[in-house]
Formats: C-alpha cells, sequence, structure tokens
C-alpha cells in the first residue's frame, strides 16, 4: 500500500460551499515516493494566493495596479532576470552565435546584479554559450527549453556538482571547528547543526571557545538547552585553545560522537583572530573546518572564504541568512572562486532552518521550477504517515472538517515560512510578498475564528 502524506491549504473546508466561478480544487500528486498531496482548494497555481490573500469568499476589495512582479524567493532577482532572456528566444528555430548574443547578455546582467564575481560571470557565459550554440533542437522541444537545460547543468556545476557531505571520523569523537567574522550567525549555527546531527543519531557537544563576545556563553548555552544538548565552557578567563582541548577530553570520556566548537569572531579578518584559530586547530585536530559566511556580502563572501582557506586550511562553508538574500552572488561564487563546497545554508531563525545544500536542487530554484524534494522532505518530518493517511481518507470520503484544516495550518507552519514553501512548490514562483503577508494573515484570522469554534461546528461540511 501506498504511504500517502497530505499537506491541505484550504480557504474552505472540504464540502463548504463556494462561489460557482471558482473552479473545484487541484491537487498535485508526487509518486514513488511517500506521496505528499498540496491541497489548493477553489484556485489553481499562483491563483490559490489571490483567492487565500482575498479577506473571504464573495468579498469584495479593490484591485490595485499589478506593477512590476517582486519575487518571494531567495534567487528571485536573478529568477527574473534569467525568464526575460527565454523570453528573447521564443519563435527562433535554431539557436545560433546572433540570436543567443541578446539572450547572454541579460543573463550576464542578471548574474551581475545578483552580485556573482565578474571572472565567475564571464566564464560562466562562455561556458553556456559554447555549448548552447549550434546545439540541434531536439524534436518536441523549444530552442529556450534547451538553453534553460544548459544553464542549469552549468548553475549545478559552478555550485559544486554534487552535494558535500559532513566527514566523520573514524575513531573517537569527530570535532568541528566553525570560524567566521562577527554577526554572521556561527553561535546560532552551532545549535542548527546540534539539532540536525541530533536527527542522524549522533550525539553532540558544544564547546564555548567565544571568550571575547559579551554574552556569547550564555547564547551557546540557552541554544544547547533548547536542543539538548551539552554546553563544555570555562568561562572568558581561559584561552580558547586549552577550552578546546579540555572540551574534547570531556566529550571523550562521555563518549560523545560530535564536538562542535564556537569560536570568537573579528569585525574583519586580521593575523590575531587568524592566530587563535591555528592555536584550536593545533589543539583539537578538526576533522571539519567549516566558514560560516553572510549571504547578504555577495561575492565578498567568496573572497572571505578564499583568505580563510589559505590561512588556516577550512573544508567548507556554511552559508547562513540566505532566506533574507534575494540575489544569491554569495551561493553562485563561492565554490568556482575559493575551491571549497557550501556544505549546508541557514534559511531562517529556527533551529530547524539549517539544511545541506543541494547544488542540483538550487539550480531547479534558480530557475523557477521549485524544488519539490526539499518540499516532500520537510513534510514528511512535520506529519507522521498514520495522521498523513488518516487525512487522507477524510479528504477522499469528504469528512475533512475545520478541526483537521487547524492541523493542517500548523502542520503547514512547521515546515517554515509561506515564502519558503511557495518558493518549492513548480510554477508558483510569481507569488509576490505582497500576497503572501495577505495569505499568512488570512490563515491566522481564520485560525482564530477556528479556536472560538464549538466542538458541534468543527463537523460542518
Amino acid at each position: 500500500m501506498e504511504a500517502t502524506a497530505t499537506l491541505t491549504l484550504s480557504s474552505s473546508p472540504t464540502g463548504a460551499r463556494r462561489s460557482p466561478a471558482r473552479p473545484t480544487g487541484a491537487s498535485l500528486h508526487l509518486r514513488r515516493v511517500p506521496t505528499l498531496s498540496f491541497h489548493l482548494r477553489g484556485a489553481q497555481g499562483p491563483a490559490a494566493f489571490r483567492a487565500l490573500s482575498s479577506p473571504f469568499p464573495g468579498c469584495r476589495r479593490r484591485r490595485r495596479g499589478s506593477g512590476m512582479v517582486v519575487r518571494a524567493e531567495m534567487f528571485g532577482q536573478l529568477t527574473t532576470g534569467l525568464e526575460s532572456a527565454w523570453n528573447k528566444l521564443r519563435g527562433v528555430d535554431r539557436l545560433t552565435k546572433e540570436n543567443i548574443a541578446e539572450p547572454m547578455r541579460d543573463i550576464r546582467r542578471a548574474l551581475l546584479e545578483a552580485d556573482v564575481s565578474v571572472p565567475v560571470a564571464r566564464s560562466f557565459i562562455e561556458s553556456v554559450t559554447e555549448k548552447a550554440v549550434g546545439t540541434d533542437v531536439i524534436r518536441g522541444v523549444q530552442p529556450e527549453q534547451q538553453l534553460v537545460k544548459v544553464v542549469n547543468d552549468e548553475l549545478v556545476q559552478l555550485m559544486g556538482g554534487e552535494v558535500s557531505d559532513l566527514v566523520f571520523a573514524k575513531t573517537g569523537p569527530t570535532v568541528i571547528l566553525l570560524a567566521g567574522l562577527q554577526g554572521v550567525g556561527k553561535t546560532t549555527v552551532c545549535a542548527k547543526l546540534a539539532f540536525y546531527l541530533k536527527k542522524m543519531g549522533k550525539s553532540c557537544m558544544l564547546v564555548a571557545a567565544d571568550v571575547y563576545r559579551p554574552a556569547a556563553i550564555d547564547q551557546l548555552t540557552i541554544l544547547g538547552k533548547k536542543v539538548g544538548v551539552p554546553v563544555y565552557s570555562e568561562g572568558t578567563e581561559a584561552k580558547p585553545s586549552e577550552i578546546a582541548k579540555n572540551g574534547l577530553k570531556e566529550a571523550k570520556s562521555k563518549k560523545t560522537d560530535v564536538v562542535i566548537v564556537d569560536t570568537a569572531g573579528r569585525l574583519q579578518v586580521d593575523k590575531a583572530m587568524m592566530n587563535e584559530l591555528k592555536e584550536v586547530k593545533k589543539a583539537v585536530k578538526p576533522t571539519e573546518i567549516l566558514l560560516v559566511v553572510d549571504a547578504m556580502t555577495g561575492q565578498e563572501a567568496a573572497a572571505l572564504v578564499g583568505a580563510f582557506n589559505v590561512e588556516i586550511g577550512i573544508t567548507g562553508a556554511i552559508l547562513t541568512k540566505l532566506d533574507g538574500d534575494s540575489r544569491g552572488g554569495a551561493a553562485l561564487s563561492i565554490k568556482e572562486v575559493s575551491g571549497k563546497p557550501i556544505k549546508f545554508i541557514g534559511r531562517g531563525e529556527r533551529v530547524e532552518d539549517l539544511e545541506p545544500f543541494y547544488p542540483d536542487r538550487m539550480a531547479q530554484r534558480i530557475l523557477g521550477m521549485g524544488d519539490v524534494l526539499s518540499f516532500v522532505e520537510q513534510a514528511q518530518q512535520v506529519m507522521n504517515q498514520e495522521d498523513a493517511e488518516e487525512l487522507q481518507k477524510k479528504i477522499m470520503s469528504a469528512k475533512f472538517n475545520f478541526n483537521d484544516f487547524l492541523k493542517q495550518t500548523k502542520a503547514i507552519a512547521q515546515m517554515g515560512s509561506f515564502s519558503r514553501i511557495i518558493g518549492m512548490i513548480p510554477g508558483m514562483n510569481k507569488v509576490t510578498p505582497a500576497q503572501i503577508r495577505e495569505a499568512e494573515k488570512n490563515v491566522k484570522f481564520m485560525e482564530s475564528m477556528i479556536n472560538v469554534m464549538t466542538a458541534g461546528m468543527y463537523n460542518l461540511h
């Protein structure tokens, strides 16, 4: 029997009276994996958010001018620029050097506006042009679609090709040393990484080796309690290298699988900072040295990764605040400029908002194709199989009520913001931030209405 996970986003429960002008619901079913059905009641595609962001069925409000579509998801600026390039190839029979010149200029401009470094943008354009020009049109495939395929393949290679997994020590604790400048979120990433590893079945310990920033130790202690991971600290008087060394000794005595060391940051790269990191590295001999960088610094993040790699020999990068950056130049530049892979990305403030970096999935999102695999994985984390099957039966038998709807909105909230969820759904990449904010507000309003209902009102159909 095929397992089914269902997320239902509905402006009215199944069976409720609908306006005749509205089309029937549409469902996206993903087969050959534990199935996820994302039910958009009363609208299809991006129109779902227009329906949900209206106050209530039957209510009218003044329409505003559409204006320019502002992308809600990360890389939205780059996605918009790439789409303008595809549109200029419609109607051509074959990709040639002449008809591809203007779209390539648009792509180059989009990359530079996304804060991709100039050398990276130049080599990317040259590679795409070389592989696209002269390509025979496959029957049934438009030339612009072939260009999309070439760009997708090159984006995947630009960002590293394959996912770069963490390396674990064969014997003894795996030591992960986190480094970076101030304000990039190193301490928070420590807790997020510990939470991620706990879900993999690893026991973790956090080591507070940042003795300079006020309240850094307190912050790590609070975050450690939040994720259920012990924190080793010796106050602010001890040397960071000694703290790290003693913390590792403590982890060995408790047979801990992974030790994550939080280090001090600086406002800029300086000799004192690097020397301190070298001492910590020598004391604990880390399996992984990960540099935490802010995605909003753009191509500067790539240069920073290169500088740290020269000084201390990092093994990879963690890109934070990606949810707040609509450009994405850092993600596209780091691997090419520094030679080091991005291993994780942070896309929110919650401890759950750290995930492995998949170049192929990221390329699909940049091209506006969504990220269905990540969508399914996150849905499976917030809903167990038994509840999903029970809910699917209710939907199929038209017994889905307000209480079930409330459970679904809470499950969706656990997956992250509406903006994040919508960005993973193919065909929903043109939803604007204003529509998302309105939809979130109306969902909260509907939740409040359901919470004050009596038990008998839950079963209205």
